[in-house]
């Protein structure tokens, strides 16, 4: 606990060794210092808190007292007629108790080089030890020597110190410990590892001692003693948030880890007994209890795992952690917060987040929601809504708000794969591949994320497309002079820039808070619908593996993850029944005493009135209705294409097809010319092609000689407005073709 040296000094205090005692488990607390959980931090002992003396119990005092050092309160360190006893114990060969005080076992207990071996003792320890206890009994009081000796004793096996004995073996607090309870604690000073039988003995001795000319039940305490000694009550790593304590005492090793490797010379400080978090401990114990209760209704549908996870918009704080199911769970250790699971329809919100921020849509804007067969390198990719059915022609807004999936692909085509998995990258998902590997199933969430970082890109879309990290532990306060500019990059999302469009931002948050809108898929009683502004998508992946609800309030972004740890299917669990009952009562929790208001229209935003041509039965495709636009985006009328509009409206969907953006070409001249050229596609009406900024070539596709360098292919519409561009490199020597030469 303390060096030897400083200890031989005398310089040791009764608050140095207070203060240099560590627990072997953590607290991870609350916000607002309140015990969330308690984490085994050191395997090689079990050690509780430290005891205040006042907060032992009398009967366990005495015990010790009478077990110990009879004259502990007589002595000044040395007890010298238990010294001449023993010595003339020792003459004759006969058994004593012992001379060691309590103040001689505990300079033992405190000094390394004074630490009794398996051998026991060398007479220079043993004077040493003697030694040291006269400089104890001189700079401490009495209450002090025996408070610190009861904190530092070993008992049985790892057990160290009364706390951690109290708990395990009898499962109270020390301040509850009852005669008998004291006398077995008694007992196993003197023999930790001796079979139960010989502690009860011992334990008998003891309590006659304590309660002398009464009956004392040595048969009684037999069996007591044997229940206790095998008694593993006190676990250290109990509590409400067992994962999150993991992840913030991981991120903090890691933290000293890098601190020290920059500067190695720096020795470490004394791990801390306490680690406060960013959580709110009701808010914790609510949606743990809201999380069970849901899945515990859902046993009969083969569901036992779940996660949730609650963030502040403004600050990226996490409020809420809950990993898995707990007891529901056959994987309660893994946690689902950060395991990687395909996230369904939850990553459309920000797929047309980013068509509507590039101009390829509105909210307004028409997609054909039928049947699409979609070339790929693999074969077609041909794409079913949840239902097997299609709506037809369909607005953007309804689109998304019904999480219709063929409008989804036929948006991401629009996109690319590989400009949205740039996004999703920029929003902090952990894409492990590029958007070719995923193909246009992205659109549908064939990726993997983790509940946090879906969660926290949702924050973004929150604050106003502008991406901030999360934390978990608490920050300590900073020191007055400090400037706020040195704030990290994440602290705040209103100080980052944005990932994304404020403004389309904005009108994806409309579109996920529109319960109208959502009509077509959820009905208008919808459990995600609430009193309060939010805005809110599920998702369902493959074959029902995981069922997602992520949404944000005025204040907070809320996550939750239903499914298996296993990765079996779910049955019958749609993302009304599954997550979206969690999410929508965790909501309300945080909203009971807190209002949640709509976010206020941002600068680049117009509002206007819409109607919507007929369609193939002569009614209007949607009702007129006021609508969100990008200034410059807006117009009063949409209708399907009849194939007579203007230049702007036929080239309104032009894109380029192939190649794709950032395309390497190696050139190998042993290989004819005719067999090298790059083939242009794109679709659109009336478009052209530009190379390098020159006119190459006019309609939907077209062949290039390839030539070494970096260029831009740009596809520009009748007016000359380009419309769309890739940038591409050619490697090699160059490729001529033989007309060439003429």
């Amino acid at each position: 606990m303390q060096p030897a040296a400083a200890f031989a000094a005398g310089a040791v205090s009764f608050d140095e060794v207070k203060r240099g005692f560590r627990s072997s488990d953590t607290a991870v607390l609350d916000r607002s210092g309140e015990l969330l959980q308690r984490v085994r931090t050191d395997a090689t002992v079990r050690r509780g808190q430290w005891i205040a003396l006042a907060d032992v119990s009398p009967a366990l005092r005495m015990a010790m007292v009478l077990s110990e050092d009879r004259r502990f309160y007589e002595h000044s360190g040395i007890d010298w007629r238990a010294v001449s006893s023993a010595a003339w114990a020792n003459l004759w060969n006969t058994r004593t108790r012992g001379a060691s005080t309590i103040t001689m076992q505990l300079s033992g207990l405190l000094d390394e080089d004074l630490r009794r071996a398996n051998s026991g003792r060398t007479f220079t320890q043993k004077i040493g030890q003697t030694v040291a206890a006269a400089q104890l009994e001189r700079s401490w009081r009495k209450d002090q020597i025996l408070e610190a000796y009861l904190n530092a004793v070993p008992f049985r096996g790892e057990i160290v110190g009364i706390d951690a004995l109290a708990r395990t073996l009898f499962g109270k607090a020390p301040s509850g410990l009852d005669a008998r309870e004291a006398a077995v604690a008694a007992a196993l000073v003197r023999a930790p590892n001796a079979k139960p039988a010989q502690v009860a003995q011992r334990a008998c001795e003891v309590m006659r001692a304590m309660e002398p000319g009464q009956k004392i039940d040595c048969d009684a305490l037999d069996m007591f003693t044997s229940a206790a000694v095998q008694r593993r009550a006190f676990d250290a790593n109990e509590g409400i948030a067992p994962h999150a304590a993991r992840r913030v005492l991981k991120e903090l090793a890691e933290a000293e880890a890098t601190a020290k490797s920059a500067a190695p010379a720096r020795q470490a400080g004394p791990r801390e007994a306490a680690v406060r978090t960013t959580l709110r401990a009701p808010l914790q114990r609510f949606a743990l209890d809201a999380l069970q209760r849901h899945l515990k209704e859902l046993r009969g549908r083969h569901v036992e795992d779940g996660a949730l996870v609650v963030l502040d918009n403004a600050s990226g704080e996490v409020l809420a952690w809950v990993g898995s199911s707990g007891p529901l769970s056959q994987a309660a250790e893994v946690d689902a917060v950060t395991a990687l699971r395909q996230p369904g329809s939850t990553l459309k919100p920000l797929l047309y987040a980013q068509a509507i921020a590039e101009r390829r849509l509105t909210a307004a804007s028409l997609i054909d929601d039928s049947s699409a067969q979609i070339n790929t390198a693999s074969g077609l990719y041909i794409p079913q809504n949840y239902d097997r059915q299609f709506k037809g022609p369909v607005s953007a807004r309804t689109a998304l708000a019904a999480s219709l999936n063929v409008p989804a692909v036929r948006t991401l085509v629009m996109v690319s794969p590989e400009s949205f998995a740039r996004q999703l990258r920029a929003a902090g998902l952990p894409l492990r591949e590029n958007g070719d590997y995923y193909g246009y199933s992205l659109a549908l969430g064939s990726a993997e994320v983790s509940l946090l970082s879906l969660t926290n890109a949702y924050r973004m879309l929150a604050n106003g497309g502008r991406y901030g990290t999360t934390t978990l532990t608490a920050r300590t306060a900073a020191p007055p002079s400090a400037s706020p500019t040195k704030a990290k990059a994440g602290d705040n999302a209103s100080a980052a820039a944005p990932m994304l469009d404020p403004a389309a931002a904005f009108i994806v948050g409309d579109i996920l808070s529109d319960a109208n809108a959502r009509t077509r898929t959820f009905g208008l009683d919808s459990i995600l619908s609430t009193r309060f502004w939010t805005a809110v998508k599920t998702g369902t992946s493959k074959d029902m593996r995981d069922n997602w609800a992520v949404g944000w309030s005025q204040r907070y972004t809320v996550g939750v993850w239903v499914g298996n740890a296993s990765g079996a299917s779910m049955w019958d669990v749609s993302g009304t029944s599954g997550a979206a009952p969690v999410w929508a009562e965790v909501m309300r929790f945080l909203h009971a005493r807190e209002p949640s208001r709509a976010p206020r229209p941002l600068a680049g935003l117009v509002e206007a009135r819409v109607a919507f041509g007929p369609g193939a039965d002569g009614n209007p495709l949607e009702a007129a209705r006021s609508e969100w636009f990008l200034q410059g985006t807006e117009q009063p009328l949409f209708a399907l294409d009849t194939g007579a509009g203007t230049p702007a409206a036929n080239t309104a969907a032009a894109r380029i097809i192939a190649p794709v953006d950032g395309t390497i070409i190696a050139l190998d001249p042993d290989i004819p010319p005719l067999h090298q050229r790059v083939r242009f596609e794109s679709e659109g009406r009336g478009v052209q092609w530009r190379i390098d900024g020159k006119h190459f070539a006019r309609g939907n596709s077209a062949q290039w000689l390839p030539w070494p360098g970096r260029h831009v292919i740009e596809l520009v519409d009748a007016t000359g407005k380009v419309v769309d561009q890739r940038r591409i490199e050619v490697r090699g020597a160059g490729v001529v073709a033989k007309n060439a030469r003429r």
